[in-house]
């Protein structure tokens, strides 16, 4: 969970820079850097998940050859 925590707070950073960049307006990328990470962090936990089932399936010992 510390990953993603830190995931999410760099994600937030880069987000509210690029809509600040493309605005100007501090309302809107405050606004965008608080919607668009907070979804995308959730969506990245369960890509990890996902990802760690994947892995730990291809590695268990009925799949190793004999």
């Amino acid at each position: 969970m510390t990953k993603t925590i830190t995931f999410a707070m760099m994600h937030f950073t880069v987000a509210f820079t690029v809509a600040y960049l493309l605005t100007g307006s501090l309302v809107v990328g405050g606004a965008v850097a608080l919607v668009e990470p907070a979804i995308n962090t959730v969506a990245f936990y369960f890509h990890e998940m996902f990802w760690q089932r994947r892995e730990s399936k291809a590695v268990q010992p009925s799949s190793l050859p004999v």
